[in-house]
């Protein structure tokens, strides 16, 4: 009894030295990651004398290749290589890109003279200018999202119980929060009034630091061997099922190949009746018989676990779709912040001006005392109200809302401000700052924070719960996924509303900034509607999750 008392303690010791490796692995990376992003915008105005919109837009492509590129990172380490390669080699990319940010914000011909913000005959990019600070975004893109969910994945694998997953997603996210507010604060600082390459120079040097803990924890990782490419099961279920499309007689459950998994058998055939053209693939014909005279997985005939997999994933996509608009709602304003901030009075006393591209800490802030909030006494006190548990999807619902506020929020603001600016006689004049206290933004951005803080770690809980096990890294990407459509999308509603309308002109004191977020307040009231009917016709596939039963999403 006691030596096993010793081996347990000896196990728990070993599960803490993962997570506080993994952990300063996440919070380096995260931190490089917001210290090149978080003042991206004010950077392109500043040092590369881009038009305010134009940079708005670069910044919003750059953001979605960011939350793109996890998927491809996700393909890779859930069919070839494994979670650790990925990230160490995506790491190694980072440090790559913020190598050439150093160099960017160092090396004066690698950009244009500096002119002042808001003049008419600044001097443009060059071709090899432009090429230079696309391929520092590419890398620094593609090091931040071949790192974030994989961790995250990482991470996941570690626990056995979906309730210890669940504990650690909200752990991660308030682990990158965290490591963005500070990127938002002490770096954007940095850059602004120190200079850019200490800031950039700061961020390669954590980079450096988190790629090598991570590296030094290989050993006491549980490192999840991947079983080959998971999409080849699904393309092989469409296969099969089209084949034979022609079909007609009826079949039970005693006609389908279930090959060595027992498990399915056990339950009732409810699954088996929602998608039943997809059951094809598992009916066993003649026609599918090995020359051996057994049945194995071909072209012609999946199990049907694979059956239900591909099910699986179909049902959650309409879910999954609600969170798009949702994504723009939050990339659209992630721009248009920095440009409201730096028109407004930045001072904290007479000395100190707060950094324009550092008012996204407060999101960051709000988000992660959010996350600490709801695991800590908010769950909890669901759960003694409603005596059930408080489901992903119930806590996506909850951050939809918030985030309609959220938006409200920054519409009134922009009203107040536009009239602040039409008092003093300020348009037409984008050198001059607007006698207003932009800390006004701190409120919207809050509220907007605290929806964040209930929708994204709910969203990965759910993915996570309700994906096959071969495609757990694309689970939690899918998140990320959904917010490389938001940035993308934002860019190319930008680009719309410029090219339609007066409300994006360069100078924003001559436009109707607060006309966007209405348009934008209006669409996240239709898509939350878009959400409930999603919800409502969703069903749980991960039964030992949800206490046992397999009913309905609440």
């Amino acid at each position: 009894m006691e030596s096993q008392h010793f081996e347990e303690a000896a196990q728990q010791q070993a599960s803490n030295n993962n997570d506080s490796k993994r952990g300063g692995s996440l919070m380096s990376l995260s931190l490089v990651a917001g210290g090149w992003a978080s003042n991206l915008l004010v950077y392109l105005i500043t040092e590369y004398n881009i038009k305010s919109i134009a940079a708005t837009k670069i910044i919003n492509i750059a953001l979605g290749f960011n939350s793109l590129f996890p998927i491809a990172a996700a393909i890779i380490s859930d069919s070839f290589s494994g979670s650790f390669p990925v990230v160490s080699i995506f790491a190694f990319v980072s440090l790559l890109g913020m190598i050439m940010f150093t160099l960017t914000a160092v090396i004066h011909s690698l950009r244009p003279s500096q002119c002042v913000i808001g003049s008419y005959t600044c001097e443009t990019p060059s071709n090899f200018q432009y090429a230079v600070i696309y391929m520092t975004l590419l890398l620094a893109a593609l090091g931040v999202g071949g790192t974030r969910f994989t961790i995250a994945t990482m991470g996941a694998e570690q626990f056995d119980k979906a309730s210890d997953q669940g504990i650690f997603f909200n752990w991660y996210f308030l682990t990158l929060y965290i490591a963005n507010a500070i990127s938002f604060s002490a770096i954007v600082y940095i850059q602004d009034n120190v200079s850019w390459g200490l800031g950039f120079g700061i961020c390669a040097i954590a980079n450096v630091i988190g790629l090598a803990v991570f590296i030094m924890g290989k050993k006491f990782y549980c490192q999840v061997k991947p079983k080959g490419s998971p999409f080849t099961s699904i393309a092989r279920v469409m296969v099969a099922a089209i084949r034979k499309r022609k079909i007609l007689r009826s079949f039970g459950s005693h006609n389908y190949y279930f090959g060595t998994t027992e498990a399915l058998k056990m339950e009732d055939d409810a699954s088996m009746k929602s998608l039943r053209f997809l059951n094809r693939a598992a009916l066993i014909t003649e026609d599918d018989k090995q020359l051996d005279g057994y049945y194995a997985r071909s072209w012609r005939l999946c199990t049907m676990e694979e059956v239900e997999a591909l099910k699986t994933l179909i049902k959650l996509i309409p879910l999954w779709s609600t969170g798009i608009f949702l994504s723009t709602s939050i990339g659209i304003p992630y721009s248009l912040i920095t440009l409201q901030a730096l028109t407004l009075n930045r001072h904290i006393g007479p000395h100190f001006k707060f950094p324009a591209g550092s008012f996204i800490l407060f999101n960051f802030l709000a988000t992660a005392i959010s996350i600490f909030i709801v695991d800590r006494f908010f769950t909890p006190m669901w759960r003694n109200l409603t005596h059930q548990p408080l489901t992903p999807i119930q806590r996506i619902g909850i951050g939809h809302v918030i985030n309609i506020l959220g938006l409200v929020g920054y519409a009134l603001m922009e009203i107040r401000r536009l009239h602040v600016v039409r008092t003093h006689n300020l348009t037409n004049q984008p050198s001059l700052v607007v006698p207003m206290s932009a800390f006004w933004l701190v409120v919207p951005l809050a509220i907007v924070g605290i929806g964040e803080g209930f929708h994204f770690p709910g969203s990965v809980a759910l993915y996570y719960q309700e994906f096959p096990i071969s495609l757990k890294s694309m689970s939690t990407a899918m998140v990320s996924l959904l917010l490389a459509i938001g940035f993308f999308l934002s860019s190319a509603i930008i680009d719309l509303v410029k090219r339609t309308s007066i409300w994006l002109p360069d100078d924003i004191n001559v436009g109707r900034v607060d006309n966007v977020y209405w348009m934008l307040t209006v669409i996240g009231v239709v898509n939350f509607g878009y959400y409930i009917i999603c919800a409502k016709l969703f069903k749980y596939q991960n039964i030992e999750e949800h206490d046992g039963d397999s009913r309905s999403a609440p």
